[in-house]
């Protein structure tokens, strides 16, 4: 196109076989200065070129190695309708959960309306897929609702949902409220995850009520690349109003 940088004319180049599949997953670009002979550029139009690529999620850059295709990533489903709504979506596998008593800092505070340091049961478990770690679900709970019971998260049997065991202990739940964003991803995230700290990470931030009252607050986080949200809505008609 007349008047176009070099550098977008050759990512554009560059572009069409790796969409198209002409250029596989795991494919070798060519070095920048094997680009730029080819196509009569400089080697600093061709870097340019490579890392908008590489910005595009296309190319990843490997050091010492080169360039090249990556893998299109597998992206696990969430669900976030109700169990009636039959989704259809596989649940993640999960490992055993980590269970302690820590004290509440100031954001866990503020979501469950408890003073700073008040004790919490903070779960923790990591979700996997092809054996790879997809999310990491943190949940606190404040200790002072069913301590000295057997309705803890730790009493509680595997698989038991915060629903049912929270009803048992006679605490009922009656409202679900929940918050999507994108934030850094933070330092023992990243341990878990397996990923770089800072990285861009979806979070979903779900707060369970009684009444007026919030029982347990939890954070699914997960990469961007591998998570997505699944929402069913449920359209109510109106009634017909009769002449």
């Amino acid at each position: 196109m007349p008047g176009q940088p070099r550098y977008l004319w050759l990512a554009e180049l560059l572009r069409g076989p790796i969409l198209t599949g002409e250029l596989g997953p795991g494919s070798r670009l060519p070095s920048r200065s094997r680009l730029a002979r080819t196509h009569g550029v400089s080697e600093q139009v061709s870097r340019h070129a490579l890392r908008l690529l590489v910005s595009e999620g296309l190319v990843e850059a490997r050091p010492g190695s080169g360039y090249f295709v990556r893998p299109v990533p597998a992206v696990h489903r969430f669900s976030r309708t109700d169990r009636a709504s039959g989704s259809g979506v596989d649940p993640l596998r999960t490992g055993e959960a980590e269970i302690a008593t820590v004290q509440a800092d100031n954001g866990v505070a503020r979501r469950l309306a408890l003073r700073d340091g008040e004790a919490v049961f903070r779960s923790r478990r990591l979700g996997t897929s092809d054996g790879r770690p997809i999310a990491l679900h943190t949940a606190w709970e404040p200790a002072r609702l069913t301590a000295g019971t057997l309705r803890t998260p730790a009493d509680a049997d595997p698989g038991t949902g915060v629903l049912d065991r929270l009803t048992a202990a006679g605490i009922g739940i009656d409202r679900v409220v929940e918050e999507v964003g994108v934030r850094p991803l933070r330092e023992p995230e990243a341990a878990a995850l397996g990923l770089a700290p800072g990285l861009p990470v979806l979070v979903v931030e779900r707060t369970h009520f009684s009444g007026r009252r919030p029982v347990e607050t939890s954070d699914l986080v997960g990469s961007t690349e591998h998570c997505r949200l699944v929402y069913r809505l449920s359209l109510a008609r109106p009634q017909r109003r009769r002449p």
